[in-house]
């Protein structure tokens, strides 16, 4: 079992939520983050004073996925999410030790689905 977490441009999430679909993959949890990376932030002009903007606004799904699902997940969500200029975000999978369903108890895979 694996976590899949990316951290992705906002505008990029529906294409990567319509890739991972297409790949058989329904479950994740989404949510929005901010950070900074290799983009630095950026200046902003306001009202004629000078901010500098150094945490951006990003999405950050997460997915927990059976060994079978990581590849396609990884995937897709290249394929949803590149485009080809810095900023386009990350991936990190973690190994996943245990996950329980808390509905009916089940464990590993079978509590992932």
């Amino acid at each position: 079992m694996k976590l899949i977490t990316a951290i992705i441009q906002p505008e990029k999430l529906p294409d990567v939520k319509a890739a991972l679909f297409e790949a058989q993959v329904h479950k994740m949890t989404v949510s929005n983050v901010i950070g900074c990376g290799q983009q630095m932030g950026f200046e902003e002009h306001y009202r004629g004073a000078v901010t500098e903007v150094n945490l951006i606004k990003k999405v950050r799904l997460d997915m927990a996925v059976n060994d079978s699902f990581a590849q396609k997940t990884i995937d897709a969500i290249i394929k949803g999410a590149r485009s080809g200029k810095i900023g386009d975000g990350k991936i990190f999978i973690t190994e996943l030790v245990e996950c329980i369903r808390i509905r009916t108890g089940e464990k590993g895979g079978d509590a992932i689905g």
